[in-house]
């Protein structure tokens, strides 16, 4: 080898092994101490919280301003239950924004019914503010099926929840139920009366752990936390759609044991439960005083120790959150 190409070659490694170590600042900020252990003490508060469960429990917590996020099996996969209500929601609005339809519009509030009509707008209240399991169905339907509403999130660049059926498929999977012809009711009814495991599952609040182990109509906590923040800062639908539906939220009647049981009084929480045998969630948008805001999501699955202790995991888990974002250290470089 010529010695100017040796020279040149030994010339270029001195300057790599002297060139200075890049700072701390090129693999982004250094938190400081005091925030590293106001988040060791959240993510601390969460484990404790899981360990009330005989299941699994997944917490997570976005700040919406900053996009930080804080969260416990942030990215295990949990049935939604009802609380894939709000991406019924959201699709029937983005529908809207388009032009596709009018909130006006009246549809069967049951098949069976044709002649009984409600507007779309009385469906969206029915379906979120009580959770409605018939008004919810309507909307799939009129959203043009589960499929529809899959895409409308998946388009919002949401990875890690997928809906798969409306709300009748989903409990016949849950109950573990293959339906007949006929109305959901009938088909629930005779199923209890066929078997009576199945009556006593429910009245224990016992969970169906093939259920739980089932993919679909599943959501991470983060992925849920994703939908929420898409849609408060107006990347899902159109201004006034998006105050349509956080104010509809707001005035959730169900779950008033969880997220927002423990917030300060008059905290703001715009909010949607879903609820299943040895199952809970509730997740939603908290306004902290001075107007800033976090999603939290907060799933427990595959659980025997009952509703009540389901219900103060997610209370605490809000207010444990609500208090970090409140009185944590403002975010720096130390």
């Amino acid at each position: 080898m010529p010695l100017f190409r040796t020279f040149g070659a030994v010339a270029a490694a001195l300057g790599l092994f002297l060139a200075p170590l890049p700072t701390a600042d090129a693999f982004g900020p250094v938190k400081s101490v005091k925030q590293q252990s106001a988040e060791a003490r959240l993510l601390a508060q969460f484990e404790s919280l899981a360990a009330l469960s005989d299941g699994t429990v997944g917490i997570a917590v976005q700040d919406l301003s900053t996009g930080e996020e804080q969260s416990l099996n942030g990215d295990t996969l949990f049935p939604m239950a009802s609380t894939y209500k709000v991406a019924v929601a959201g699709k029937i609005l983005a529908m809207a924004d388009a032009g596709a339809l009018s909130l006006q519009d009246q549809v069967p509030l049951d098949p069976a019914q044709p002649a009984r009509l409600r507007s779309l707008h009385d469906l969206i209240d029915l379906m979120l503010t009580h959770s409605d399991n018939d008004a919810t169905d309507a909307l799939v339907a009129r959203a043009g099926g589960p499929a529809t509403i899959h895409q409308w999130v998946a388009a919002l660049g949401v990875k890690g929840l997928r809906v798969d059926s409306d709300t009748a498929h989903l409990l016949y999977r849950a109950m573990g139920i293959s339906p007949a012809a006929g109305s959901f009711r009938r088909n629930v009814a005779a199923a209890l009366e066929a078997d009576s495991s199945l009556r006593q599952r429910d009245a224990r609040d016992l969970p169906n752990i093939a259920f739980t182990l089932d993919p679909r109509d599943t959501s991470t906590p983060r992925a849920m936390n994703a939908l929420l923040a898409a849609i408060q800062l107006g990347q899902a639908l159109k201004p006034a759609s998006t105050v349509y539906l956080l104010e509809m939220m707001e005035r959730c009647h169900t779950g008033k044991a969880r997220l927002k049981a423990m917030l300060p009084p008059g905290a703001r929480i715009a909010h949607k439960t879903g609820s299943l045998n040895g199952y809970g969630g509730d997740v939603g948008i908290v306004t902290l005083p001075d107007g800033r805001m976090f999603a939290v999501s907060v799933f427990v699955m595959k659980d025997y120790k009952g509703r009540a202790t389901r219900d103060s995991i997610m209370a605490h888990a809000a207010r444990a959150a609500y208090d970090y974002f409140l009185f944590a250290p403002a975010r720096r470089t130390a």
